[in-house]
C-alpha cells in the first residue's frame, strides 16, 4: 500500500509539472498584462495602511484584541487535550464541515487559529473609517479574497479531509485530481479554468433550454422565439421577456422542474424571450442606442405583429432590466404606450449601492477592461466577465470546486445551473464601456443625465405599473439598490423581496417549496421601513406575480400557435444563438 502511495503522488507530481509546463508554453507569445495591478488594489490599502498607521491606539489595540483570542485559544485548547468538555470559540463555517476539523487537535487549532486571525484581519481593515468608503471596500473586498485564498482547507497537507481521500485510494484521488487540474488548464489555454459542473452531462436544446417553442424572427442582434401554449386558452395581451445580455436566457428554462417559461405557458400567459445574439467583433460598435432601436422596439413591434395586439407586457431581468427602464423612459418622451405592465426581475436603475460591482468600476479598471476588450477584437471575453462574477463568491464559486476537483480528486457535479453559470456570452465595447461608465460610475440614468436614442430620458416620466422583484442575498443587485431603483419611477410600484440570491431568487419553481418571500402593498420612503411592514409568505414568489400579471394581461383569448402567427417560424426553440460559445 505504501509502494502504491508513493508512486501515485508521483504520477500526480508529474502530470501536475506537466500540465504547468504546457500552459507556460501556450502562453508565452501572449502579451503581458497590462498592469501588475489592475484592480488598483495597491492604493487602496496604502490609503488604509496610512489611517491605520495615523491611530496608534486603534493598533494597539487591535493587536491586543488579537492575543486575547489567541490566548483564549491556547487556554482552550489545553483545557481539551486534559479531557475538558470545551465548546468550540470559533464559528462554524462549511468549508469546515467534516468531523476531522474538530475531533482532531492539530487541525482543530489550526482551523480556529484561521478563523480568528482572516476575522481580526478583515475587521482591522474595515474599521479605517477616515478613508473614502470606496476605497476601504475595495480593500476590504481584497483582503477577504487574500484570506480566504489562505484558507487551511485548500492546502492538500493542511484539510483532514482530503489527507483521508489520499489514504483511503492509496493516492488515487490525487492523481485524478491533478488530471482534472491538467484538463482544466488545457481548456483555459494555458489559464486555469475551473469546472464548476460537469459540462458533457448537458447539451442546450437536449436536456437543458427544452421548451417547446419556435423561433419566429432573427436578425443580427437577437432571435425572438414564441413558446408553444400549455393551455387551451391564453391571456390576451403578450408577455416578453429581455434576459441580460450579460449571461444565456435559457437560465429561465433549464429543466422542466424549474422552467419559468413552462411555467409561465402553463398559467396562461403567451411567452416570448429575446434570445440576445453572442456578439463577435463585428458587433464592437453597438452601444445602448443600438439595443434599444434594433432590441427592444423591434423586438416588440415583433411581438405586437405576431399576436395583432397594440400592446404587451415586459419583463427585464438585470441588466435587461436596466434596459429597459430606459426604454420606457425613452418611450414615455415619445408618447409611446406600448409597455402595458413592465415587470424587473434583478433589475437596478439606481447604481449609488449597487454592491461590490461596483468596486471594478474606477477609472484604472476601466482603462483595464477597455484595453482587454481591444486586444479581443472589440467584445470582452466570456471568461472576463465569469471571473469577476466567481470572484464576488470565491469560496462558493473557486474554492470549493478547488478543494472538490483537484485536492479530493472528485468528478465536477451534474448540475444544470452550473453548467449555464460557466456558459458566458461575450459583450460589444462600446455597449460595455457605456454600461460601466454611465451606470456604475455615474449613476447618470438614475440622475436624468443618461441620453438614449437621441433622448435625455427621465425615469420619473413612466407611468407604466411596473413590479420590482428583488432578493434578500443578492450581491450583483443588492435588494437596496433594487428599492432605491423603485423610487425614480412615477407610475405604481409593487416590490417584492425574495429568499436566496440573485439566481436562485428568481429562478425559484412553486413546486420546490423553497426558500420564501416578503409582500407589502406600501412602499415607504426606505427599505427598512418597508421590511417593517412587510409579511412573509414560504416558497415561491412566483405567484404573487403571476396573480398581479393576470390582472394586467387582458382578457381571455384562444391559445396562440407560434407556427401559425404573422411571423413565419425560421426553427424550434432554443434557436441558434444561445448554441453561439464564447
Amino acid at each position: 500500500m505504501i509502494e502504491t502511495l508513493s508512486l501515485n503522488i508521483a504520477r500526480a507530481a508529474m502530470t501536475a509539472q506537466s500540465a504547468l509546463a504546457e500552459a507556460a508554453l501556450s502562453r508565452a507569445d501572449r502579451p503581458a498584462a497590462l498592469s501588475a495591478d489592475p484592480l488598483n488594489v495597491g492604493p487602496a490599502m496604502t490609503s488604509v495602511m496610512t489611517s491605520l498607521a495615523s491611530r496608534p491606539e486603534r493598533l494597539f489595540q487591535a493587536q491586543a484584541d488579537l492575543f486575547g483570542r489567541y490566548m483564549t485559544l491556547w487556554t482552550d485548547t489545553a483545557r481539551r487535550a486534559a479531557g475538558e468538555d470545551v465548546p468550540v470559540t470559533a464559528a462554524p463555517d462549511k468549508r469546515f464541515k467534516d468531523p476531522a476539523w474538530a475531533e482532531n487537535p492539530m487541525f482543530d487549532v489550526m482551523r480556529q487559529s484561521y478563523l480568528v486571525t482572516a476575522d481580526w484581519m478583515n475587521t482591522l481593515i474595515s474599521s479605517a473609517d477616515d478613508v473614502d468608503p470606496r476605497t476601504r471596500r475595495r480593500a476590504e473586498f481584497f483582503t477577504k479574497l487574500l484570506t480566504d485564498a489562505f484558507s487551511p482547507s485548500n492546502f492538500l497537507a493542511s484539510n483532514p479531509a482530503a489527507l483521508k481521500a489520499l489514504a483511503e485510494t492509496s493516492g488515487e484521488s490525487l492523481v485524478k485530481g491533478m488530471q482534472n487540474f491538467a484538463a482544466d488548464l488545457e481548456r483555459g489555454g494555458g489559464k486555469l479554468a475551473i469546472s464548476q459542473a460537469d459540462y458533457g452531462k448537458f447539451r442546450v436544446g437536449e436536456n437543458v433550454a427544452t421548451s417547446p417553442g419556435q423561433v419566429v424572427w432573427r436578425d443580427e442582434l437577437f432571435e425572438l422565439i414564441q413558446y408553444d401554449a400549455a393551455t387551451d386558452k391564453q391571456r390576451a395581451i403578450p408577455l416578453l421577456i429581455f434576459p441580460p445580455w450579460i449571461n444565456k436566457f435559457y437560465i429561465l428554462d433549464l429543466q422542466p422542474a424549474n422552467s419559468m417559461i413552462r411555467w409561465l405557458s402553463e398559467q396562461g400567459f403567451t411567452v416570448f424571450v429575446c434570445s440576445w445574439v453572442n456578439p463577435d467583433a463585428d458587433k464592437a460598435a453597438f452601444g445602448f442606442d443600438d439595443y434599444l432601436e434594433k432590441g427592444i422596439y423591434r423586438a416588440t413591434s415583433r411581438v405586437m405583429e405576431q399576436c395583432g395586439t397594440d400592446r404587451l407586457n415586459t419583463v427585464g431581468y438585470c441588466i435587461g432590466g436596466t434596459l429597459m427602464g430606459a426604454a420606457m423612459a425613452h418611450m414615455a418622451a415619445k408618447g409611446d404606450e406600448r409597455i402595458n405592465a413592465c415587470t424587473f426581475f434583478a433589475a437596478q436603475h439606481d447604481f449609488e449601492e449597487a454592491g461590490d460591482l461596483l468596486l471594478f468600476t474606477d477609472d484604472h479598471w476601466l482603462a483595464e477592461i477597455e484595453g482587454m476588450m481591444d486586444e479581443a477584437g472589440g467584445v470582452l471575453p466570456g471568461s472576463a466577465m465569469a471571473d469577476t462574477f466567481n470572484a464576488l463568491r470565491a469560496n462558493d464559486l473557486i474554492w470549493s470546486f478547488f478543494v472538490s476537483n483537484y485536492l479530493m480528486g472528485k468528478d465536477p457535479p451534474s448540475f444544470d445551473l452550473l453548467f449555464w453559470n460557466a456558459d458566458q456570452t461575450r459583450m460589444p465595447k462600446a455597449l460595455h464601456m457605456a454600461y460601466l461608465r454611465k451606470m456604475y460610475g455615474q449613476n447618470a440614468l438614475a440622475r436624468g443625465d443618461f441620453e438614449i436614442g437621441g433622448v435625455r430620458v427621465d425615469l420619473s416620466k413612466v407611468r407604466t405599473p411596473i413590479y420590482a422583484q428583488a432578493s434578500r442575498e443578492d450581491h450583483i443587485a443588492p435588494m437596496n439598490s433594487v428599492y432605491r431603483s423603485t423610487k425614480l419611477f412615477g407610475g405604481p410600484v409593487t416590490y417584492t423581496l425574495a429568499g436566496s440570491g440573485h439566481i436562485a431568487g428568481v429562478v425559484n419553481h412553486p413546486a420546490a417549496v423553497k426558500y420564501q418571500h416578503w409582500t407589502n402593498p406600501d412602499l415607504p420612503d426606505t427599505l427598512a421601513e418597508w421590511q417593517a411592514g412587510a409579511e412573509q409568505h414560504p416558497g415561491s414568489w412566483w405567484p404573487h406575480w403571476a396573480a398581479w400579471l393576470h390582472e394586467r394581461s387582458g382578457d381571455w383569448v384562444d391559445a396562440r400557435d407560434p407556427k401559425k402567427g404573422a411571423l413565419k417560424p425560421i426553427e424550434p426553440a432554443p434557436g441558434a444563438y444561445v448554441k453561439v460559445k464564447s
